[in-house]
């Protein structure tokens, strides 16, 4: 029979970060203000987008986005915001490809980004959303933002990525692989959730 030795100390730091951790999932995170921009109203559509034409949205524009919590997932305010990120990306007088909660002031990693690489090209959203890998194999190419009216420029992308998010249905992580102009949509979108303006990319 094997003895067993445990650090009490390492159990008590493991402790608290459990605690932690399920304490957190259980708190709705939206801020006072990013509430009030979503709102509760489900008719509700098109959201002002940040640019960097104005010095108090880019304040949000280059900062890191938190991740959703569990309760957050499961509130209105959440499904609301899903609902208005898509209506705003599908703007006719404005549309884009790909959208970030950021962009429209909300400081949480969602993203809505247009599958190319699937039948219809719908929209989706992903939550959570991380880039666990990237293909060393990159090319340029050619990319506007919502947040960056008015210009175009080249950005250097890998060719094909490794996504990992949060199914909000199940709650359960996901992952899949993408390839292509679609790899480079989710490449924009989550530099977003990092503070990264595709302008800047190119001095990275």
């Amino acid at each position: 029979m094997k003895i067993l030795k445990f650090d009490l100390n390492k159990m008590a730091v493991a402790i608290v970060c459990i605690t932690a951790f399920c304490s957190c999932s259980k708190k709705l995170t939206f801020s006072e203000n990013e509430m009030q921009l979503i709102g509760l109203d489900s008719t509700a559509g098109i959201m002002p987008i940040y640019t960097v034409d104005d010095p108090a949205d880019t304040v949000i524009l280059n900062a890191v986005s938190s991740d959703l919590s569990v309760k957050d997932m499961k509130s209105d305010y959440y499904k609301i915001l899903k609902k208005r990120l898509l209506a705003t990306v599908q703007d006719s007088a404005n549309p884009g490809v790909g959208i970030a909660a950021p962009q429209v002031g909300v400081s949480k990693r969602l993203v809505a980004v247009q599958r190319f690489d699937k039948p219809g090209e719908p929209f989706e959203l992903y939550s959570n959303i991380k880039l666990v890998s990237l293909s060393q194999d990159k090319a340029w190419g050619w990319e506007g933002c919502l947040s960056v009216p008015g210009k175009r420029d080249t950005v250097l992308r890998s060719k094909s990525v490794v996504i990992s998010y949060i199914d909000d249905k199940d709650l359960k992580e996901k992952k899949d692989t993408v390839e292509g102009y679609t790899a480079v949509i989710f490449q924009h979108e989550v530099d977003h959730l990092d503070g990264i303006l595709y302008t800047e990319r190119k001095k990275l």
